[in-house]
């Protein structure tokens, strides 16, 4: 019982730091990018696009490292529908509506569900090959290019803000700053997945659904607090472009770059029912915002019943 709660402690903990530790580092690596003349095209690409995503980042390269490619995949597929129901039906409970463009969506949307798509032929094997992974992380260089030139005045707009910015201290200070915040996230990833595999092992329940449900809430928190922010703002493009575009982060470099350096085999039998269960709801959420053209409290409703549909449909088909 001990072992338990020290296992729980750790994972809430692992889950706090993660992302105050990702937080911190995405800030000061902007602002060190943007003093050292880089270009705000790669600082859009790498940090503005990339940044929420971390978590899931760091969390693929260390359990795929030590082994435990389930969690990888659980926490990444878990994060996807995380992000594009709970998240997505939070906001406008929280912030009022979200008003998007058709176009957004359907260009964003497409990327999504072609990365699902993706990873189902995948999973459905059981196994990753390392060629299946770089060919997942390469496909992300496209959804970029797309997700850049549809969104890009929102991302111009977040760029701005960090080009204002002006630094306090000089250029090692962030440089140490932005250091420590990638060895926080590379040290509470290791919190986390050694957790995960303690409770799996002492509760009996595979480390795939623990990842799916529990984790992936945790790793999904930045997009929240970003997003919250930039609708309190009125910039509900940046809040729409964050949410699919951390989606699609997540199915493709987050849940690929550790089964690209260390590739393992998955639970097919748990793997297949998520993605499929998230293919359903991805389109679900897709054609009600393209066809509304916001998200509104009855929307918000919609999408968090999907989320928690997933629990009964997922348990009942796993049963």
């Amino acid at each position: 019982m001990f072992e338990l709660i020290l296992a729980i402690f750790i994972l809430i903990g692992g889950l706090a730091l993660i992302v105050y530790s990702s937080i911190v580092a995405v800030r000061h690596s902007a602002i060190l990018a943007a003093a050292l003349g880089v270009s705000p095209l790669v600082i859009g690409v790498s940090l503005v696009s990339i940044g929420t995503d971390i978590p899931e980042i760091f969390n693929s390269i260390v359990s795929c490292a030590i082994g435990h490619g389930d969690i990888d995949v659980g926490d990444s597929v878990g994060s996807d529908l995380t992000q594009l129901t709970l998240v997505f039906g939070l906001l406008p409970l929280i912030t009022g509506v979200i008003w998007v463009h058709r176009k957004d969506i359907i260009i964003l949307g497409s990327c999504e569900i072609l990365s699902l798509v993706l990873i189902f032929t995948v999973v459905e094997k059981g196994y990753f090959t390392r060629l299946d992974a770089i060919f997942m992380i390469g496909c992300l260089g496209i959804y970029i290019w797309l997700i850049y030139n549809t969104n890009k005045e929102s991302l111009l707009q977040r760029l701005e803000k960090i080009q204002r910015i002006e630094a306090p201290k000089k250029k090692k200070y962030h440089l140490i700053i932005a250091v420590l915040g990638f060895g926080g996230v590379a040290i509470s990833a290791f919190m986390i997945v050694e957790s995960v595999i303690v409770i799996s092992s002492v509760l009996k329940v595979h480390e795939y659904i623990i990842s799916f449900f529990i984790v992936a809430i945790g790793t999904s928190l930045p997009e929240l607090a970003v997003d919250i922010n930039a609708l309190r703002l009125k910039h509900h493009e940046i809040a729409v472009g964050d949410i699919i575009g951390s989606c699609i982060v997540d199915s493709t470099l987050s849940i690929g770059i550790g089964q690209a350096l260390f590739p393992q085999s998955i639970t097919a039998s748990l793997a297949i029912p998520t993605v499929l269960y998230t293919l359903i709801a991805s389109f679900i959420v897709f054609i009600t915002i393209a066809t509304r053209r916001k998200v509104d409290k009855k929307a918000g409703i919609l999408f968090i019943s999907l989320y928690f549909m997933s629990y009964v449909f997922l348990f009942t088909f796993w049963i």
